[in-house]
């Protein structure tokens, strides 16, 4: 993060003059007058009054990207020039990155220093990670009998619609954006309307990199509208989704109901974080809970949500984490020192307030936090919350919350700790500590999540796929394996 101090980056926040019109076709598109407002959750004041996009604005998004991609240059040109493109943006977006990042604290209320270091980090190695790998790909070429060739190619998919959350608005959409774009595919990009103004902004700098038109669009609205059109629409072959199940299970259904297009889905999670009594460092174990569960304010499909301790350690590492708990910095996104901002609105705050009065009734013990703070502020902040004696069945131990709420278990033996790992509907993430090997990878394959972290949380980079199992979804994100959401395998079979 650049050394600018809090006034300063108020100064430059007042400045910020994001487009808020549809980007489509290369252009600014006003769309049919329709607005809405951008509430920012660290003032409750209106960012800006955006276009909302209804079924014509997304017909017209859908068309430029079917024309760019039947008839424009882009799945024609060689993968080394769309790769060179790519990178072009990347750089776009490190030359805007303080703009960009003051754009995601103040529409989504994410502190400065973490949009700054962490997604603005993410989005930029993302679009220079698949820049670099468009041209390193290759098809197949099976041993066949001497009187034939057989010949398998990797084609782009088509026209993709990626409709992405709030909570990393940036991060989320590079990991659909860039490597569709990298296969050759075109793409509409639908934002949460909690969150438009960062996508917006990467739509204009994307044609300033030199993405022909048509190649990404951008339109803003709300899901039952805009993000719906976009999954009944005949001319999208993909659908790339990360959200909530429930509107996860709607993409499904418009599938279903429309052109049978693929549909890839990043959905929930109750991630486990179990400490075993041999972790190899129980003061770092408990950091690392706080930090998960605390970090973007708690609103992470991969939060560690539920703590899972062993009874022998469990009152030493919750009173830890309590402790960080009410150490915690709270308070404006803008200002560099806030270590944790505020909720992306009042409308998720209440929410997550049902939640800790729904722990409360249920016998769970509060140990920190449980209410709103800062309320002078107009935001939408909350304390961070720990709660321990929590029971398997209760709602505290088995929905998502998406806020800053830590459920604490205790366990016995590793075999229970598993057995309450697994018993969620969810099966994104979850974290292991242990300084015994053997137990590191018996457990780790026992335990149904697409990602594993022994040791650590919330590590990786681009080499590594990202998603779920059972309800947390299908396919993957990053990786090479990304690209497999966005292209067809053909065979081709010549006889000679």
């Amino acid at each position: 993060m650049p050394a600018l101090a809090h006034d300063e980056l108020l100064r430059r926040a007042k400045d910020l003059t994001p487009p808020t019109r549809h980007h489509v076709d290369g252009r600014e598109e006003p769309g049919g007058g329709s607005t809405f407002a951008v509430v920012s959750p660290r003032d409750g004041q209106v960012l800006a009054e955006v276009a909302d996009a209804g079924q014509a604005e997304v017909d017209l998004a859908v068309a430029a990207a079917r024309r760019a991609f039947d008839s424009g240059p882009w799945p024609r040109l060689a993968p080394a020039d769309r790769g060179r493109i790519l990178l072009r943006l990347a750089d776009l977006l490190e030359a805007h990155r303080t703009d960009l990042a003051l754009t995601i604290s103040l529409e989504m209320g994410k502190p400065i220093t973490d949009a700054y270091a962490i997604e603005l980090r993410a989005a930029i190695t993302t679009f220079r990670w698949y820049g670099q790998l468009a041209d390193k790909l290759t098809d197949e070429s099976p041993h066949t009998a001497p009187d034939a060739l057989a010949l398998v190619t990797r084609e782009p998919a088509g026209v993709v619609g990626a409709v992405v959350p709030w909570n990393f608005p940036l991060t989320l959409a590079s990991w659909k954006v860039a490597p569709a774009l990298a296969a050759g595919c075109t793409v509409v990009l639908k934002p949460s309307e909690n969150s438009p103004l960062s996508a917006l902004l990467l739509g204009r700098l994307a044609t300033e990199a030199g993405l022909p038109p048509g190649v990404l669009n951008v339109v803003t609205g709300d899901g039952p509208v805009a993000g719906r059109a976009l999954g009944l629409h005949p001319d999208v072959d993909v659908l790339a989704f990360t959200g909530s199940t429930a509107v996860g299970r709607h993409f499904l259904r418009y599938a279903a109901d429309s052109n049978l297009k693929r549909v890839w889905l990043e959905l929930g999670g109750k991630s486990p974080n179990i400490v075993l009594p041999d972790a190899p460092d129980l003061e770092k174990a408990a950091a690392t809970a706080a930090w998960g569960i605390f970090f973007n304010q708690g609103e992470m499909c991969t939060a560690p949500s539920r703590l899972l301790v062993h009874s022998s350690v469990a009152e030493q590492v919750t009173e830890a984490v309590v402790a960080r708990a009410r150490e915690l910095r709270i308070g404006d996104p803008l200002d560099p020192a806030t270590e944790m901002g505020a909720l992306v609105g009042e409308a998720h705050l209440e929410r997550v307030l049902g939640h800790i009065g729904t722990g409360l009734d249920e016998g769970a013990r509060l140990r920190a936090g449980g209410g709103r703070t800062l309320a002078d502020s107009g935001g939408s902040f909350l304390r961070p919350t720990v709660f321990d004696r929590v029971d398997p069945g209760m709602r505290l131990a088995r929905e998502e919350i998406f806020g800053p709420v830590l459920s604490v278990l205790a366990f016995d033996d590793p075999d229970e700790a598993v057995r309450l790992a697994n018993a969620t509907e969810y099966g994104l993430a979850a974290g292991l500590w242990t300084s015994d090997l053997s137990t590191a990878h018996r457990i780790s394959r026992a335990l149904r999540a697409g990602t594993v972290w022994v040791n650590c949380y919330e590590e990786g980079d681009l080499t590594v796929p990202f998603g779920g199992m059972k309800q947390s979804g299908n396919g993957r994100d990053k990786s090479a394996h990304a690209l497999e959401k966005y292209t067809e395998l053909k065979t081709t079979w010549i006889q000679l």
